[in-house]
């Protein structure tokens, strides 16, 4: 039978997943796919599958031959319409595994609505198959019930946030997508203009300056779940396209912020996994964070943290631990640790030297404390070294030395997350929440030789270190904020620039004169003159926020169509080649590539 005799009669009465003691006895129709077909002894039993689950539906030979024989046909994925009547599985026969599990569907007729080729892939094994291939038959892996769940999560997520954020007094206002590109941070993802011959747009890697304008222009309080794009290198927390919940607010402080978002949380993790969490969160300056973390966004449920062993090692003539002034010397203590292996000893060493470490010390403390630099430390020297570690019986100490005291907080930060994982001390079932504040406003780029914006140049400095901005801008502190949860950024924000003079100052330390200025953000800079409120907001990432309630590892997991980590769309093919006529009419001409050239 066809698809084209679909029909009211077809429609379904019930979805599959949902059939229960309700339905028996009663005659219903279900709508769905063939997720598996067995035939035993003549009986067929289907597994027919909905967005709500599965139902078995059973045909038997003896009632009718010839829905029998159409039954045989069927294969994996076809789309069906199948009537019948509820009944109760037989004693001994439930699925417990299924919602359904205690009922069946006694078919009487069956629709083939449409048929299907071959599948690549089980969608019920999908978790086994390589990522290119599911994401070029895309349509089968979202048949996944993870896959539904996610992006189901994801909507949910979603409404939730605009009921919360309209519930606040903020007014949803869609920012332009084809916008002047202003080159600050990633690379702009450009259009060409057909009409302005020579011109391009650049997709909006935020709606940064648009959303500090409606501020300007007395809106008061604005978001926007909105699409950003940046030209950039990809990993599994990235895509080229993007999703950010935007917000602004003018006359506010950061604790306005704090608390808004703050609010959010609790209300989010609540409403999509019945989960609640404390506020108000932590607050750790960026400076204690690289110290005691090695990381701008730390992961506070592992049980240990860096810990400073200069003073340890300082004027003891040990060669590998000589860091000089601008050097560090730090350390962490790994419960346990006592019973590691030298072998599992070595390949933490190796760990931290394909990080950059030049070498990694080990102390462990089982019946005495041993290691290859305990012979080095006189008694006072080994009592120091554990009164500074905390270094108790059983656990092991590891150490690492440099002149360069950003690379030993960068190398034991990472290293810290290694061992924590391997030896499965991350605590899962913890929602670890963190802000991180007075980061840097500037940090100084070898490759472009001047100072750049640790954010954006619109970061306002702190109120204190106005007067080092000229003369010191290496110690000016911004008025930013990252939101970190379980070692994941989820946002940042700031405190924005709303005096004239003090942008200008700004983009004088960035090396912008005033011409460039003008050039890459006049529009900004004149609508500052014109009586700009005090203001400040945040973005969060939602595709990551959405990743970390779904429990995935990637976003990808959690975004219906995502790209590559080469940025391709396997399913459409996209980026492809186009007309040369579309070339032309846009004033564009390609000069082939190598590869290409190779090719011809």
């Amino acid at each position: 039978m066809s698809g084209a005799f679909f029909d009211e009669n077809w429609k379904r009465t019930v979805y599959c997943g949902r059939v229960n003691q309700d339905d028996e006895d009663k005659t219903i129709v279900i709508n769905g796919w063939v997720r598996k077909r067995r035939d035993l002894g003549g009986i067929i039993f289907l597994e027919i599958w909905d967005h709500t689950g599965l139902v078995q539906v059973v045909i038997n030979p003896e009632t009718d031959v010839s829905l029998h024989e159409r039954a045989k046909q069927l294969r994996s994925e076809y789309v069906v319409a199948i009537k019948g009547t509820v009944k109760r599985r037989p004693a001994g026969t439930e699925n417990p595994s299924l919602a359904t599990g205690n009922f069946e569907v006694i078919a009487k007729d069956l629709l083939v609505l449409s048929p299907s080729a071959l599948p690549p892939f089980d969608p019920n094994e999908a978790d086994a198959v390589d990522e290119n291939i599911r994401l070029k038959y895309r349509y089968l892996d979202l048949r996944r019930k993870a896959m539904q769940g996610n992006l189901r999560l994801r909507s949910k997520a979603a409404q939730y946030t605009r009921v919360f954020f309209d519930g606040e007094g903020f007014v949803e206002v869609e920012t332009p997508m084809l916008t002047k590109s202003t080159p600050e941070g990633a690379r702009d993802y450009l259009v060409p203009s057909r009409v302005n011959p020579g011109k391009f747009y650049a997709l909006p890697q935020s709606p940064q300056i648009f959303k500090q304008i409606l501020m300007i222009s007395g809106l008061d309080k604005y978001f926007q779940i909105v699409k950003c794009f940046r030209d950039e290198d990809l990993r599994a927390d990235r895509q080229p396209e993007f999703t950010q919940i935007d917000v602004e607010m003018s006359f506010a402080t950061e604790e306005d912020i704090f608390s808004l978002i703050e609010a959010y949380m609790k209300g989010l993790f609540s409403e999509t996994l019945g989960v609640q969490i404390q506020t108000p969160f932590m607050r750790l300056s960026y400076a204690d964070a690289m110290e005691r973390f090695g990381s701008d966004k730390p992961d506070l449920r592992i049980p240990f943290e860096l810990v400073d062993l200069k003073d340890v090692f300082d004027g003891r003539g040990i060669r590998a631990f000589e860091v000089g002034k601008n050097g560090a010397i730090k350390g962490f203590v790994l419960p346990d640790g006592a019973s590691l292996s030298r072998q599992e000893v070595s390949t933490v060493e190796a760990m931290a030297k394909e990080l950059g470490a030049k070498g990694l010390a080990c102390f462990q403390w089982g019946d005495k404390l041993k290691g290859s630099m305990v012979k080095f430390l006189d008694e006072e020297g080994t009592r120091l070294l554990i009164d500074r570690s905390k270094l108790s019986q059983g656990e092991a100490l590891f150490v690492m030395a440099d002149e360069d005291k950003s690379k030993v907080c960068e190398v034991m930060g990472q290293l810290r997350l290694e061992v924590a994982r391997k030896h499965d001390l991350v605590d899962k079932d913890k929602l670890a929440f963190l802000w991180v504040v007075d980061f840097p406003l500037f940090e100084w780029s070898e490759a472009e030789n001047r100072y750049v914006s640790v954010h954006h140049p619109f970061t306002s400095p702190k109120n204190e270190d106005l007067h080092l901005l000229e003369s010191d801008p290496w110690n000016v502190r911004a008025r930013a904020y990252d939101i970190v949860l379980n070692g994941n950024e989820i946002g940042g924000g700031s405190i924005r620039i709303h005096d004239p003079k003090v942008q200008e100052s700004v983009f004088k330390v960035l090396g912008l004169n005033k011409e460039e200025a003008l050039d890459r953000f006049g529009f900004l800079l004149t609508a500052l003159s014109y009586g700009t409120p005090p203001h400040g907001g945040i973005a969060l990432g939602f595709d990551r926020l959405v990743m970390l309630l779904a429990g995935v590892k990637s976003i990808r997991d959690v975004i219906a169509f995502p790209k590559t980590q080469k940025a391709q769309c396997l399913l459409s093919g996209a980026p492809s080649y186009v007309d040369e006529s579309q070339l032309e009419e846009l004033h564009i001409k390609v000069i082939a590539t190598e590869d290409e050239e190779e090719q011809s």
